[in-house]
């Protein structure tokens, strides 16, 4: 990306951190990847991508978390806990008979970003986990309580995760 991409890109961030990633990804013809690493750097932090397991196992610990797929051609989203998971086969697999289960390619996660940002009015925190390509493989969001505020047990174990795995980006 050119200098003057990226300080645009940056600026067009800075002035409108809630903005979807996927859609300012696909409108700046960027990766999702880029567009998370324009984010002013106070919101964001990224560790390498070999830290996907440890993450899905501390989230798998959460409790009520939504998790989001978002593709071209729709937006899943999951509400309840994610469930623990084990690596075989060459994959992660979430263990579970019924709702969220699955079969995740954690070998091609090239980085795990935690973001911290308004959206749609609210804060919000969700771990991004990026693949080898840009793209955001899935988010898990801390989940909220029943005034809608993020849930302080949640946040907690999220920004200690940040800490332990992650550093701050670049400016």
């Amino acid at each position: 990306m050119l200098s003057t991409e990226l300080a645009d890109l940056r600026a067009h961030m800075a002035e409108n951190p809630g903005a979807v990633i996927e859609d300012v990804a696909r409108q700046r013809s960027v990766t999702p990847r880029a567009v998370i690493e324009a984010l002013p750097p106070e919101m964001v932090r990224i560790g390498r991508g070999h830290a996907f397991v440890v993450t899905m196992q501390d989230i798998a610990q959460w409790g009520e978390v939504t998790m989001i797929v978002h593709t071209e051609d729709a937006i899943f989203e999951f509400s309840g806990a994610i469930p623990a998971g084990e690596i075989g086969r060459g994959y992660f697999n979430l263990m579970q008979p019924k709702g969220l289960h699955g079969h995740l390619r954690h070998e091609r996660c090239a980085a795990v970003a935690f973001v911290e940002r308004p959206f749609m009015g609210k804060a919000s925190a969700f771990v991004a986990f990026i693949n080898v390509d840009g793209g955001i493989m899935f988010k898990v969001f801390v989940g909220r309580d029943e005034t809608r505020a993020l849930r302080g047990d949640q946040l907690k174990r999220f920004q200690s995760l940040a800490d332990s795995l992650a550093s701050a980006k670049a400016a």
